[in-house]
């Protein structure tokens, strides 16, 4: 009966009320698509573009600032952000924002702990990014740290006992068959390089830092499933941890010279457009990313590998050979693999709701669907690594809202 009642509105409305509403359709489709667009574009530049601006202001002429006083002035940077955004959340009332604090932050101290462990992780990456910027090309360096996909779906596995499909397996084995070809070619010779800089050293540090990306993602999802916590404060939080950990890891690497040249010795506008990036760009890629799916995220990364090797042709002289072109091909092909959905998604989340076993098989099966792959870790820096974790929080807010 209620089928016929609508019928029958539409009918009388007449093909004036059709035409309108395949009208606001199309605006609103023709919107979406634009707003996707956008969101492509945002995360390619901020793909490519930290670690480009990282190459470029590390081998510049000159004076040579430090990257441990670089990472803490982003996580300052980012955490006063995040301070402002909560301000205007709470309706510029700072008293409302004084006791919302000392609730989140204080009084529920358990939370607020567990978010040290990850800061620890992050603040040895992003230190471990710019000892493999500095003695890696910038091409090299964005294929060689897509190996971060690899280790954030075998610490999905073990850790969440996620399955993956063979084509991800596959893609994974794709992945790391790339990656080796880029460094083969890199260590073969790969064409002149500055004498200050060791590729063996930057493999290392790419490596641990791909390592570090997978386990703290993952450490992330795994503790922090059913948090009540805003993006920006659970951002915050992490920057005021980040912030401290980075000032002892500057004191114990470089307190010395920190206290003899200064802590801003070396910045440039180059570097100050590092930090900037560092901290603002994983912020803005929060924002926009909602309106991209994995396809989307995974052509993403693709892009950024094509722009930053042409890049690195144009602004630091990268010669491109057979060997590395072909590496860099597997890489993008097996991102974009990866990121392809399952169809049989949806029938395995249906029949694992309806089975009567489904109840008992434990929580990470209610919160992830045996089978539904992992969303591909597409952040190239801090930025993007201390999101990614919050945005399944920050997409289930947006499309309840």
């Amino acid at each position: 009966m209620a089928a016929v009642g609508v019928s029958g509105a539409s009918a009388a409305a007449g093909p004036g009320a059709v035409s309108a509403g395949s009208l606001a359709s199309g605006t609103a489709s023709a919107a979406h698509r634009r707003l996707k667009y956008i969101s492509l574009a945002v995360l390619v530049v901020q793909n490519a573009s930290l670690i480009l601006s990282i190459r470029y202001a590390r081998t510049l002429p000159g004076d040579r600032f430090f990257a441990t006083t670089a990472v803490v002035m982003a996580e300052v940077l980012k955490g006063l952000t995040c301070l402002l955004l909560l301000f205007a959340q709470k309706r510029g009332n700072v008293k409302h924002l004084i006791l919302f604090l000392h609730e989140a932050v204080l009084v529920q101290y358990v939370d607020t702990l567990k978010l040290a462990v990850p800061s620890l992780i992050y603040t040895l990456q992003n230190n471990l990014q710019y000892v493999a910027i500095s003695n890696l090309p910038a091409a090299t360096f964005q294929v060689t740290y897509q190996l971060k996909i690899l280790t954030t779906a075998l610490f999905s596995v073990l850790m969440l006992n996620r399955s993956l499909s063979r084509l991800q397996w596959a893609s994974l084995l794709l992945l790391f068959t790339g990656v080796a070809i880029v460094q083969a070619q890199q260590a073969g010779g790969g064409g002149p390089r500055p004498l200050d800089q060791n590729p063996g050293a930057g493999l290392a540090a790419v490596v641990a830092s791909c390592l570090s990306s997978g386990f703290a993602g993952v450490y992330f999802e795994k503790i922090l499933k059913g948090s009540s916590g805003s993006v920006w404060l659970r951002n915050l939080q992490l920057g005021l941890f980040g912030t401290a950990l980075g000032l002892v890891g500057l004191w114990w690497a470089e307190g010395t010279a920190v206290a003899r040249f200064g802590f801003f010795f070396g910045y440039t506008p180059a570097v100050w457009g590092v930090v900037l990036n560092q901290a603002f760009g994983g912020l803005l890629v929060a924002v926009v990313v909602k309106y991209a799916d994995n396809i989307l995220k995974g052509f993403a990364t693709s892009l950024s590998i094509v722009l930053s090797t042409v890049a690195s042709i144009r602004l630091f002289g990268f010669q491109l050979d057979p060997l590395f072109a072909l590496g860099a091909g597997l890489v993008i092909g097996a991102v974009y693999l990866y990121s392809l959905p399952r169809g049989t998604t949806k029938a395995i989340a249906s029949a694992s709701s309806s089975s009567p076993s489904s109840s008992a098989s434990g929580p990470c099966i209610h919160q992830q669907p045996p089978g539904q792959p992992p969303p591909p870790q597409l952040s190239s820096h801090r930025g993007d690594l201390i999101t990614e974790p919050f945005l399944p929080k920050l997409l289930t807010k947006v499309k309840g809202s």
